[in-house]
């Protein structure tokens, strides 16, 4: 498959796109073969797709299809539309105006135990991968939520919004997109328990705030998952996790 990787019309035909489609299912069918094509490295990031016209020849679909796919590709941050150039493969994960991981998180939220097992199992790997990669404005930031989760909570002024934060700096600390945004996603799932447990055991959070961040200066791994675990213990409890 040729692609053009400047915002120029390609001179080439685009076999790897296929023969004609279902016009009801384009946008998942057009998915698929450009997360095939972005798989076998004949397409790559900041390439640009076809013309519209060459996809409507290629695909055998009305160019209004084809517009609705490209908007659906756009809405979840799989492609970038350059007015004058073209539809361009984004060069990294960016802010998707609508998340489908996020959306299938949500919608599942219902089987609590299965988000505290996720966030078990994930929270001690990206806390582990933010102590690999820190830089020290990270731990500016990290020791900042905790000096204002302190602070809120002398004034009894304390909200979720402050939990969170320690979550988000440690988050942005790994430096790796693909971890912040299920990290992210998850943070949308808990937020509402934790401001359940904000409002009821504040210290608790704080303390284990305060364990986490101790063991992860000292850049000590079976520190980091202990502080953790009892962290998940205090936090495990039917106000947060109803059956």
């Amino acid at each position: 498959m040729s692609l053009k990787r400047q915002p120029t019309l390609p001179t080439t035909s685009m076999e790897s796109f296929g023969s004609s489609i279902d016009r009801s299912s384009v946008a998942l069918q057009l998915l698929e073969r450009i997360k095939s094509a972005l798989i076998c490295g004949e397409l790559q990031p900041g390439d640009y797709l076809p013309s519209e016209t060459e996809l409507t020849h290629s695909l055998g679909i009305g160019k209004s299809s084809v517009r609705e796919a490209i908007k659906m590709l756009q809405a979840i941050g799989i492609v970038e539309v350059k007015r004058g150039q073209g539809t361009m493969i984004c060069r990294e994960p960016g802010e998707p105006m609508v998340d489908p991981m996020a959306f299938g998180m949500i919608l599942a939220r219902g089987m609590t135990r299965d988000v505290l097992e996720f966030r078990k199992m994930f929270e001690p790997a990206y806390t582990l991968q933010a102590m690999e990669n820190a830089w020290p404005e990270d731990h500016v930031r990290i020791q900042q939520t905790i000096d204002a989760m302190a602070s809120a909570i002398a004034n009894g002024e304390q909200t979720a919004q402050h939990d969170v934060a320690f979550h988000r700096a440690i988050l942005r600390a790994t430096h790796n997109p693909m971890t912040i945004r299920v990290g992210e996603t998850l943070i949308q799932l808990i937020e509402a328990a934790l401001e359940t447990s904000m409002q009821t055991l504040p210290e608790v959070a704080l303390k284990d705030h305060r364990a986490i961040y101790a063991a992860f200066m000292a850049d000590d791994a079976e520190g980091v998952k202990a502080a953790i675990e009892v962290s998940s213990e205090s936090w495990e409890t039917n106000l947060t996790y109803a059956e």
